[in-house]
């Protein structure tokens, strides 16, 4: 398989769902190397105004996968589930965050998400979501909407952190 799964030929041709899950997984695997061959120091450099940082970054992936695959899916509360409660909070970095670390917590988010969606279908609703019940096509549809800026924003974040190099 491609670094690229959604450009596989069996993709082109699989069912809806198939394809959602390998654009997603596309980009989540985009989101979590882009802090690969960086120092502590690189991936917590802030390089714009806001909280946005390549660490930030992975730590909002994190939360937004467990908004969107546990929060909406399983009905449970944000604070049960131990994540922040807004959006703007999951890009704050503590001391203890570190790369690996931000990493791990992220691919078993992922798995997480894999396993809660795997038994329900695109128009299938999930009901724990602040706007009310959503087809779970409008949460991959809008997970790839959240993933695909912020992998822009990590390129953008990673290409000016590698040319600051000596």
């Amino acid at each position: 398989m491609s670094p690229f799964p959604s450009k596989d030929a069996d993709i082109f041709a699989a069912d809806l769902r198939t394809q959602f899950d390998a654009f997603l997984d596309e980009h989540r695997a985009a989101l979590h190397d882009c802090l690969d061959g960086l120092s502590e120091e690189e991936a917590r450099a802030s390089l714009v105004p806001s909280r946005t940082t390549l660490l930030g970054l992975l730590k909002h992936a994190t939360f937004v996968e467990r908004v969107w695959f546990d929060e909406a899916i399983t009905c449970r509360t944000r604070q049960e589930i131990g994540i922040p409660a807004t959006p703007d909070e999951s890009f704050i970095l503590v001391e203890d965050d570190t790369i690996a670390g931000l990493q791990a917590a992220h691919g078993r988010a992922c798995e997480e998400s894999r396993r809660r969606a795997a038994s329900l279908d695109l128009d299938d609703l999930v009901r724990g979501n602040r706007r009310g019940p959503l087809p779970l096509r409008w949460v991959y549809l809008h997970m790839l909407r959240e993933l695909a800026q912020h992998c822009g924003h990590a390129d953008i974040l990673r290409e000016q952190i590698l040319a600051a190099r000596p």
